[in-house]
């Protein structure tokens, strides 16, 4: 039996997907493209490049006959970590790479635009089998597009941030941040729950499944995030001045890059934090608002001085999950930091081939964060996402949620 053919939402999302990356370099400077501020972050220009070397290579080039690829040395400009496909150029220099030039880049997406669609309506002739590992990689590049759309933001952030004119990306729209209710701890019986995707819960990244049992003991979660009023409170109290609240790497990470205060605030200890740097730019520090671009050994640290500690995830999903009418700020605001490093579920595992290397290859050293932030695309969080971080990651529009122990 033939699949079904297509459809017209298919197309759409796929050309209102990859319409948005560019939207989001519209309005930058030809100079802007190639800003790399940090070996951690990459180029606007990188980022469209890279997005559309995933699907080229792993839709295209083995799924559509008589498709003729870029040259063959982007690949190795453009991939990311996808060691079985090849050798890379090395990201701190991605910012190094004026060439191609950007008309060509955007050539390069305007044909692979029309071969994915040339793919699709080819896809009505193939049998369903044939057909849905294929529309399963389409959606996985589509959820890949979108998460380099907030890494694109996140970097952009990062390297304007670097210069002493503090240039706005975007026109300031007013953002109304509303005063923060009192903070309520939302308790937890504990007991055996489940967490992680399952086959009903629609896409996800492998990293996310399998749906497994967990047990948890008893705790209370915070109805909240974090304000910026309130960590100005730990800083006050000498939060980054006091080694017994931090872990021994956070500890001689302060040391070492002089941390007083989160990545973009504006200011001083001495004369107060009265700004913080936005892709508005410069703009005034709203004590009312969720703290942003902390690092997990910063949030963990918070976390201690409060007497609280932060969830783990599978208290995160469970109270996501459990929709409590006081619970709020699960997305749209930061990713937020728990207490849980990043590791496979029990049952994981990658999937065959090159694309299997998406995730797994990176179930070491880093934290997980769950949620989502103002950078997130509308509609690409879930309850199961699991984002992951270094803990030393700042740039990253990351926050915390507090959690305590019950007994």
């Amino acid at each position: 039996m033939a699949s079904a053919a297509p459809s017209a939402a298919l197309l759409e999302r796929l050309g209102t997907i990859r319409r948005r990356s560019e939207e989001l370099v519209a309005d930058l400077e030809p100079e802007d493209l190639c800003l790399q501020g940090m070996a951690d972050a990459s180029p606007p220009k990188w980022h469209l490049g890279h997005t559309t070397w995933f699907f080229e290579t792993f839709l295209l080039q083995p799924h559509l006959p008589g498709y003729e690829p870029a040259d063959s040395r982007w690949g190795f400009l453009f991939n990311s970590y996808y060691d079985a496909i090849g050798e890379r150029h090395p990201r701190p220099q991605r910012g190094l790479l004026s060439r191609p030039p950007m008309r060509e880049v955007m050539a390069w997406r305007r044909r692979v635009d029309a071969g994915l669609k040339d793919l699709l309506e080819r896809l009505v002739r193939q049998p369903q089998a044939t057909a849905e590992p294929v529309l399963e990689l389409l959606e996985l590049g589509l959820q890949h597009e979108q998460q380099h759309q907030e890494l694109l933001l996140m970097d952009l952030l990062d390297g304007f941030s670097r210069n002493p004119l503090e240039p706005a990306y975007r026109q300031p729209g007013g953002l109304q941040v509303e005063a923060a209710e009192p903070l309520e701890w939302i308790e937890h019986p504990g007991g055996l729950v489940e967490i992680g995707a399952g086959p009903e819960d629609g896409f996800h990244f492998d990293n996310e499944a399998p749906r497994h049992r967990h047990w948890l003991e008893p705790h209370a979660i915070a109805s909240r995030l974090v304000r910026n009023g309130e960590f100005a409170a730990f800083i006050a109290a000498g939060g980054y001045r006091r080694p017994e609240l931090w872990m021994s790497e956070g500890w001689a990470l302060v040391q070492e890059r002089g941390w007083r205060a989160p990545r973009y605030w504006r200011g001083s200890e001495r004369d107060g934090w009265s700004w913080e740097f936005s892709l508005e730019g410069r703009r005034p520090l709203r004590p009312e608002g969720p703290v942003r671009h902390v690092s997990w050994f910063e949030a963990e640290a918070y976390a201690r001085w409060a007497g609280a500690r932060l969830p783990t995830e599978a208290e995160w999903e469970s109270a996501s999950r459990g929709g409590h009418p006081a619970l709020r700020e699960l997305e749209g605001q930061v990713w937020q930091w728990t207490a849980s490093a990043y590791r496979p579920y029990p049952g994981f595992t990658p999937a065959a081939g090159a694309v299997g290397e998406y995730n797994g290859k990176f179930m070491s050293s880093q934290m997980v964060l769950r949620g989502g932030s103002d950078f997130t695309p509308p509609g690409h969080g879930r309850h199961s996402y699991r984002n992951f971080f270094p803990p030393a990651s700042r740039w990253v529009a990351s926050g915390l949620r507090l959690a305590q122990e019950r007994r």
